[in-house]
C-alpha cells in the first residue's frame, strides 16, 4: 500500500489543494497521483433549501441568476470535523487550512467530472487511484448520453461545497494517511428527466421568463481525497472515491 506520483506530471492536483488561491493557474492536460482505495467513509447528508430569483430592482437588464442553498447540520458533526482539523495541523501539516482545501478541492472536482463526461478517462491515471478509474471506465461505458452530460460542473457551476467525513488513520506498516470526504452541489443544464428514480431528488431551477427559460438540474457529488503523511512520502493528494447519486452507479 503506497502512494506513488509519476515525476514531471503530478503536481497539479497537489498544487491546486495545498496552493494560496491567487497563485493557482489552470491545470495540464493531465495531473498527478495515484493511490490504493480507501473505503468506510460515510458522508454528511445535511439538510439543505433551495431558492433562485430573477432580476429585481430598475438597474436590472435581464434575469439576474443567483440559487442560495443554506446548510442546516450536526453541532457534533461540525465540532468533530474541526476537532480532527486541529489534529492535521498539530500533527502532519502546520500550514492546512480546510478553506483553502475546499478551493483546491473544487478545482479538481471540475477538471475530473469535465473529463469523466467526456471520456477522457486516460487523462485520470495520475488524478484518481487505479482501482477506483478501473471501476469508471467500466461504468461510463455504459452511460447513456445525458447522465454523461450531467457529471461535468464547471466551476462556476458549484453553487455550493461541504466536507464529510475526515479520517487520519494508520495502515499495517506504520505509514500515515489523512482522507478527507467533500460533498459538491452543482448546477447543469444536461436533458435528465424532471423526476429521478430512486431516493435521490433532482432539483430543477428555472431562469428567466417564458420566453427565455433556462432550465438546470441541482445535481450532487461526493469526491473523496487522500493524502500519505508518512515522512519522505509524496505531498499528493489523490481522488479515492468518486460518487455522482443516480446518475453513475
Amino acid at each position: 500500500m503506497a502512494l506513488r506520483a509519476a515525476p514531471g506530471r503530478g503536481r497539479w492536483l497537489a498544487r491546486a489543494l495545498a496552493a494560496p488561491a491567487a497563485a493557482r493557474v489552470p491545470p495540464p492536460p493531465a495531473a498527478a497521483a495515484s493511490a490504493l482505495p480507501l473505503s468506510g467513509l460515510r458522508p454528511l447528508r445535511p439538510a439543505a433549501r433551495f431558492a433562485s430569483t430573477a432580476g429585481q430592482g430598475p438597474e436590472a437588464e435581464g434575469p439576474q441568476r443567483r440559487v442560495v442553498v443554506v446548510r442546516i447540520t450536526s453541532p457534533f458533526a461540525w465540532l468533530r470535523t474541526r476537532f480532527y482539523y486541529l489534529l492535521i495541523r498539530l500533527y502532519f501539516d502546520q500550514e492546512f487550512s480546510i478553506e483553502e482545501f475546499t478551493r483546491g478541492a473544487k478545482q479538481a472536482f471540475s477538471v475530473v467530472s469535465k473529463l469523466l463526461s467526456q471520456r477522457k478517462l486516460d487523462l485520470l491515471d495520475e488524478l484518481v487511484s487505479a482501482e477506483v478509474l478501473q471501476v469508471l471506465k467500466e461504468k461510463i461505458s455504459l452511460l447513456p448520453d445525458n447522465h454523461r452530460d450531467a457529471l461535468a460542473a464547471d466551476i462556476d457551476a458549484i453553487m455550493y461545497t461541504t466536507e464529510g467525513d475526515v479520517r487520519i488513520y494508520y495502515d499495517d506498516d506504520g505509514r500515515k494517511f489523512v482522507s478527507i470526504l467533500m460533498r459538491f452541489w452543482y448546477l447543469n443544464g444536461a436533458n435528465l428527466p424532471d423526476e429521478v428514480p430512486g431516493e435521490t431528488k433532482v432539483f430543477q431551477i428555472v431562469f428567466g421568463d417564458e420566453s427565455t427559460k433556462e432550465k438546470r438540474h441541482l445535481l450532487t457529488a461526493n469526491y473523496e481525497f487522500q493524502r500519505e503523511f508518512t515522512e519522505g512520502a509524496k505531498p499528493d493528494w489523490t481522488i479515492t472515491r468518486i460518487e455522482h447519486p443516480r446518475l453513475l452507479e
